[in-house]
């Protein structure tokens, strides 16, 4: 495997559409900050005072990773392709999504920043900007385990690999994630311009600033009414009960559910103190970067 961190440029992309990255590790609030952004340009249009359907997402923000595209590019399976092949044409499928989307196109990503077998996970000649949400690893664990249907310790094994990938199916191909730390560190190891960094505990917070700061960002100009009415549909409990009536069309096969939380510091109620200690081990520098260390291990 060969990964390696993916140099941001200096300057952005000049043209005049293309792709708005909504970047994150598993299970840090990516989802939430989607349906947000639905929500928000319906209610700036005028368009719908509803909160949006999760399973209609799709149609304003897309994915790179189905397959079809690739398998168009490489006349074959996905399944049948090697890594190498499919990371070679992962810039051009992406500068096809941008060439297809009217303005700019928000996609959903769990990329890390970096190079997959020397080619980028992120094509940003095609690039306006990215959204990157950053959430406690301790409570990352704990959804990642069951997003994974899997233990805890699992989850903090995977989240410690770096390098790490998920897998190729005949549906889609594979995802670079390395390490929670490895990615964190990529796409906020220096601040960019283009670069949105929000904390999935400051949205819950206080998400009047926080996705304000994201309207403003993007240069959404969104009226105090209108991201509060934005903010309000797109509440956890508005999420959690859409997947309860409807289903969610990117729960995984084996997960109980997709919403199921929602909340911050649900680790002080499920990680042992091994377990606590095993993750601080791998994350420390990005856990102090971000606020994330507890008092009782060095932290504020």
């Amino acid at each position: 495997m060969n990964v390696t961190s993916q140099s941001l440029p200096e300057t952005p992309s000049s043209v005049p559409k293309g792709l708005m990255w909504v970047a994150s590790y598993p299970k840090s609030g990516n989802t939430w900050t989607r349906h947000f952004l639905h929500n928000l340009i319906a209610v700036c249009e005028g368009r719908s005072d509803e909160s949006h359907d999760i399973n209609e997402m799709m149609r304003r923000t897309t994915w790179e990773l189905f397959a079809p595209p690739y398998e168009d590019i490489l006349g074959k399976p996905v399944t049948s392709c090697s890594r190498e092949e499919i990371a070679a044409v992962r810039p051009l499928v992406q500068q096809q999504v941008a060439e297809n989307a009217d303005g700019i196109a928000f996609v959903k990503t769990h990329h890390a920043l970096v190079t997959d077998r020397g080619y980028p996970t992120i094509n940003f000649d095609v690039t306006a900007g990215a959204i990157y949400i950053v959430r406690n690893p301790l409570d990352v664990a704990v959804s990642f385990s069951h997003h994974m249907s899997g233990t805890v310790d699992e989850a903090i094994e995977r989240m410690a690999l770096d390098g790490l990938e998920t897998a190729i199916s005949e549906r889609v191909i594979h995802e670079v994630y390395g390490s929670w730390s490895q990615h964190v560190e990529s796409w906020t190891r220096r601040p960019h311009r283009t670069i949105y960094i929000m904390r999935y505990e400051d949205m819950l917070a206080d998400p009047e600033k926080t996705f304000g700061g994201l309207a403003r960002h993007l240069l959404i100009g969104a009226s105090k009414p209108q991201l509060d009415r934005a903010i309000e549909l797109s509440s956890f409990e508005i999420l959690q009960r859409q997947e309860e009536e409807n289903g969610f069309l990117e729960k995984p096969e084996k997960a109980e559910r997709f919403f199921r939380s929602g909340t911050r510091g649900q680790w002080r109620d499920v990680l042992s103190q091994r377990q606590i200690r095993r993750i601080i081990r791998h994350n420390r520098v990005q856990m102090e970067r971000f606020g994330y260390l507890p008092e009782a291990f060095g932290g504020l």
